[in-house]
């Protein structure tokens, strides 16, 4: 888990607002590995709003566990637009969460390339009445544990936007 006071401050109010708000999540973590999921359930009363979470690193786990099709992810890679939204709406088809967020990306040191660089990441947000988002961000190469915190960061701030709707 990120041991990190101001992640830890916002993961509290997210809980506090999805229970508040009668909401669940499910994640679908990549190059995060579970870090979204474990930050959201270190919060006491988490069970209220966390219905399960993914870690779906390899592409089989993303097709087998959450249905992401594999020509899918041959067509365009497993950090993609495509492949983020599709995860979202895998992850909220295999639950009974209202909210699902979805990360995959690049948090190296190796796997980038020029196309693909490492520090990009791809979000995908599928709300259960059929809202969906997405979200690309390069943050460049900061270093593996740079990237997974920016992309907790920005997972959290999909979910808190998710509230609004």
């Amino acid at each position: 888990m990120i041991d990190d006071t101001e992640l830890l401050d916002r993961a509290e109010a997210l809980v506090a607002a999805y229970a508040k708000a009668g909401r669940t999540i499910v994640t679908a973590e990549s190059c995060t590995g579970g870090l979204v999921a474990g930050l959201l359930t270190a919060v006491p009363g988490s069970s209220a709003v966390v219905e399960r979470g993914y870690v779906t690193y390899s592409n089989e786990a993303k097709a087998e566990a959450i249905g992401v099709p594999i020509d899918l992810i041959r067509r365009h890679g497993a950090v993609s637009e495509d492949v983020a939204r599709a995860m979202a709406c895998g992850a909220l088809s295999a639950s009974r969460a209202t909210v699902a967020v979805a990360i995959t990306g690049i948090a190296g040191p190796g796997g980038g390339s020029a196309e693909k660089p490492v520090g990009l990441v791809h979000f995908g947000l599928a709300l259960r009445d059929g809202g969906r988002r997405h979200l690309e961000r390069r943050y460049g190469d900061l270093g593996r544990g740079a990237i997974r915190r920016a992309a907790v960061a920005d997972a959290l701030g999909l979910l808190e936007g998710a509230l609004a709707d």
